[in-house]
């Protein structure tokens, strides 16, 4: 399966919510195919280079398709769109087309289970909610749903202030609870941190 990449500074997991701003012409082509097609596109983390520009020379191998859910035109002329992520994938070669636009061979990564909340989760679900009152969550619609532990771990996963590095690593786990104990671990060394 080939899918087009939109190489970012960010890491995006299945079920959370991004809003973008296109004004580069091999983006704004790609989302115009996306979107006559049906189609998403894959979100990488840039490990090396930037967003705007030549495309960047080192990103992570694996990543979240994103579907696109809404466009506007933003107040500066520029469209901005809403996506969401879907499903992770992993990159198994990548061509370069002449416009600068990385197309990725991905292989989907299994969508794991989707386990009830358990009593251990109220203090993570807690932290949800408080992170969902943050204007920037409340305007993506995010952090007040949690159906169940995949979605916990997902939205927590994406938007706590982890490194990228370890978010990639979040993503690449297939089992919730594991993601869940990798968070609690990540959060202890930030209270850590704050507190030494």
């Amino acid at each position: 399966m080939t899918l087009p990449l939109f190489p970012l500074n960010t890491v995006l997991f299945p079920g959370c919510f991004l809003d973008l701003q296109l004004f580069e012409a091999r983006y704004l082509d790609m989302i115009g195919r996306c979107m006559k097609q049906g189609a998403g596109f894959g979100v990488v983390c840039i490990l090396e280079g930037q967003e705007v520009g030549p495309a960047p020379t080192g990103h992570a191998m694996i990543g979240c398709e994103a579907v696109i859910r809404d466009f506007q035109q933003q107040d500066n002329g520029l469209l901005g769109i809403r996506v969401e992520g879907v499903r992770r994938f992993r990159i198994t070669g990548t061509e370069l087309q002449r416009d600068q636009l990385l197309v990725a061979d991905v292989q989907w990564l299994p969508p794991g289970t989707n386990p009830p909340l358990v009593a251990d989760d109220d203090d993570l679900v807690a932290l949800l909610h408080a992170l969902a009152e943050h204007p920037m969550v409340a305007a993506l619609d995010m952090g007040s749903e949690v159906p169940d532990r995949q979605s916990l771990a997902n939205q927590l996963a994406y938007l706590l202030p982890f490194p990228e590095q370890d978010k990639i690593d979040l993503l690449a786990l297939d089992d919730p609870a594991q993601r869940l104990a990798a968070i609690q671990v990540l959060l202890d060394e930030l209270q850590g941190e704050l507190f030494a």
